[in-house]
């Protein structure tokens, strides 16, 4: 009796496994896939354009404040020696 719901479990399984998608369905699920994967780099993109203008704008405000700094430590060395 074992070996005969065995073979049935078996026979399921295989039935199962032989009822896989279409390939109509194949060829959706790799074009949904496709489009997620190009969503993903295009967002990848705008999110690495964001962080580059984000630090060229703190490199250029911290370049601003260095002159400014450097300008004032001048102007005090400058009127200290007068």
């Amino acid at each position: 009796m074992k070996k005969l719901l065995t073979m049935l479990m078996v026979a399921g399984i295989f039935s199962l496994v032989a009822c896989g998608p279409s390939e109509e369905e194949k060829a959706a699920a790799e074009a949904e896939a496709a489009a997620a994967v190009e969503e993903l780099f295009d967002q990848m993109e705008e999110a690495v354009e964001e962080e580059t203008a984000e630090m060229e704008e703190a490199a250029t405000e911290e370049a601003a404040t260095e002159e400014a700094a450097t300008e004032e430590a001048t102007e005090e060395h400058t009127e200290e020696a007068h």
